[in-house]
C-alpha cells in the first residue's frame, strides 16, 4: 500500500471480540495495520486504539467512516496533518561483553533509554520517543548485536486543547445487528 502515514485513533467500548472486528474492517479493505496500540481511556468503560496505516487521504478517510460504523466505535479521528505527540516504547536487549558495555551504556544515556536489566552476557534498555529517534537508537546499537526488541506501537495526542475524541457521557449501547 503506497501513500502517507496515517494515525487513526478510535474510543471503543471495552469489550471482548472489538479488537478482532476493528482489524477486520481494515482487512477488508485491503489495509495493513503497520502499528497498533490499545488501553484504556479517560472514560470508564472506553479504551482507547491507536492505529498507524499507510494510504492516501481518501482511503484513509473510507476506512475511518466504516470503523465509526461499527457497533462498539464510539468516536475515531484521523492525526494525520495534525500537530500531535506521538510516542512508542521499546525494550531491546543487547549482547554486551565487559569490553563494550560502557559504550552500550553511553548510547543509552545519549538517548534517554534507561538500563531495566543487566546481566552477565546483555543489557535490557528501554527507550521511549518518537519512530525516528527509536530507529536512530537501533540502527547504532545493532553493532553491537541486538538479541531481542519488543516494541509497541504508536500512541497519540493532539496538542494542545484540541480534544476531538472526548466524549462527555458514557457511551451509549448501540443495538446490535441481527
Amino acid at each position: 500500500m503506497t501513500g502517507e502515514k496515517h494515525t487513526l485513533v478510535a474510543l471503543v467500548v471495552d469489550r471482548p471480540g472489538v479488537m478482532s472486528r476493528v482489524s477486520s474492517l481494515f482487512r477488508r479493505r485491503g489495509f495493513n495495520i503497520e502499528k497498533i496500540a490499545v488501553g484504556a481511556a479517560e472514560t470508564p468503560q472506553l479504551s482507547r486504539m491507536t492505529i498507524q496505516v499507510l494510504g492516501t487521504e481518501s482511503r484513509v478517510e473510507q476506512v475511518r467512516k466504516q470503523l465509526e460504523k461499527l457497533v462498539d466505535v464510539v468516536k475515531v479521528a484521523d492525526l494525520y496533518g495534525e500537530s500531535a505527540v506521538a510516542r512508542e516504547l521499546a525494550l531491546v536487549r543487547v549482547k554486551a561483553t565487559p569490553e563494550n558495555r560502557s559504550e552500550i551504556i553511553q548510547i543509552a544515556n545519549i538517548f534517554r533509554a534507561a538500563i531495566v536489566d543487566v546481566a552477565g552476557d546483555s543489557l535490557v534498555i528501554e527507550i521511549t520517543g518518537d519512530e525516528e529517534k527509536i530507529d536512530s537508537f537501533l540502527s547504532l546499537v545493532r553493532g553491537y548485536t541486538v538479541k531481542e526488541i519488543a516494541r509497541t506501537g504508536v500512541i497519540a495526542l493532539i496538542r494542545g486543547g484540541a480534544t476531538p475524541l472526548v466524549v462527555n457521557k458514557a457511551p451509549r449501547r448501540k443495538p446490535k445487528k441481527e
